[in-house]
């Protein structure tokens, strides 16, 4: 009985896992073919490992092994491959039906946007900072960049300011 509880298990497990792989170069494709990232130099596998990180918290399911989980990865690569289908408009009735509804096919386009929204502008961030840290060094055998003194602090006014004159009270 234990036996064929653990086979169930990793069963599920695999499944699973060959689900999100599908996702995951779902997702890679998407990212090779983008116009964005190829503009701004950005590695397609490590936006795609960005993209899929994020999306997958916002995904049904708790773990990667829950049932609603898979069924979302499903769902997700057959979204991101729908112009790829011989027949869109039929693949696109699919999706509403699979997600469950207009809405939720709505709502899953808006996470996986937003995620690859968001890891574009993270990585173009992480990259300037390399850029900063890189030039920010010193080079071997040239000295140290010397540190700015202190800002001098402003004189202080010799006079006291003016009092404001208190408003007329309003008129009725």
């Amino acid at each position: 009985m234990k036996k064929l509880l653990l086979i169930s298990i990793s069963a599920l497990f695999l499944s699973a896992c060959a689900d999100k792989q599908q996702y995951e170069q779902a997702v890679l494709e998407q990212m090779k073919k983008e116009k964005d990232i190829q503009d701004y130099k950005i590695d397609p596998q490590h936006m795609a490992d960005c993209v899929v990180d994020l999306t997958t918290k916002n995904m049904p399911g708790i773990f990667p092994g829950d049932p609603n989980r898979m069924t979302a990865y499903r769902n997700y690569t057959k979204m991101l491959t729908l112009m790829d289908s011989k027949d869109p408009k039929k693949t696109l009735e699919e999706l509403r039906n699979d997600f469950g509804s207009p809405q939720a096919l709505a709502d899953a386009h808006n996470n996986y946007t937003e995620s690859m929204m968001n890891c574009i502008s993270a990585v173009i961030m992480e990259s300037e900072e390399d850029e900063k840290a890189a030039t920010g060094q010193a080079q071997p055998g040239e000295p140290a960049p010397a540190q700015p003194e202190a800002p001098a602090q402003p004189e202080t006014p010799t006079q006291p300011a003016e009092p404001a004159q208190p408003a007329e009270p309003p008129k009725n």
